[in-house]
């Protein structure tokens, strides 16, 4: 298809697809001319996913361009490849450094029996979440602790056991589904507290 046939069937304006063409954020068409390209649904597929990183998740350019540079080239360990994709997605934490710089996610991941890797982006998030929870008074106890806990690592069994087994698409699949389906997940506890405020109130 010629690149005007590609910005409609992603759903995108022409100026932007040949924007990121030039930046580097989708792969060149294969010449037909000397002022031509045709592409395929590879591209259709990339600018989906650009579209997704840039406009959804709320990425930059930059930030957008090295998750790309994953998907593209996952290298041998995929494991610490899927931390590193998930680790440049917001939200942006700085990182503290001492002999114990994570004490409130280390105790809670123990409590939890979980892995703890304080190179891994999340715990660093989880960190500050528990700090912020500490500082407005409203501490995580350790029963909504255990509980959140459970239900969370049914849904990463549930996500995991679906992951495509091709390097690039687990990238892509790990990526996208972090970001996006994290907002379903929100959307889904505060309508469950609506649901479950209605029915007591209502006696249910």
């Amino acid at each position: 298809m010629r690149i005007s046939a590609l910005a409609a069937e992603a759903g995108l304006p022409l100026a932007t697809v040949k924007y990121y063409l030039r930046e580097g954020l989708l792969h060149p068409g294969v010449a037909s001319s000397a002022t031509q390209a045709t592409y395929d649904e590879s591209h259709v597929r990339r600018l989906r996913l650009v579209r997704a990183l840039t406009g959804a998740v709320g990425l930059s350019v930059q930030q957008t361009r090295a998750i790309l540079a994953l998907v593209d080239d996952p290298g041998d360990d995929l494991y610490t490849t899927l931390g590193r994709a998930v680790s440049a997605l917001p939200p942006t934490v700085h990182e503290a450094s001492g002999d114990d710089p994570y004490p409130r996610a280390r105790a809670a991941l123990e409590a939890l029996g979980q892995v703890y890797d304080p190179q891994y982006a999340a715990v660093a998030q989880l960190e500050a979440a528990l700090e912020a929870t500490e500082a407005a008074g409203l501490p995580m106890s350790e029963d909504r602790l255990l509980e959140y806990g459970r239900h969370l690592r049914a849904i990463a069994a549930f996500d995991l056991e679906r992951m495509p087994h091709e390097p690039h698409a687990a990238v892509e699949y790990t990526v996208l589904g972090t970001a996006l389906h994290e907002r379903v997940l929100l959307a889904l506890r505060r309508l469950a507290h609506q649901d479950v405020a209605a029915g007591r109130i209502a006696g249910r």
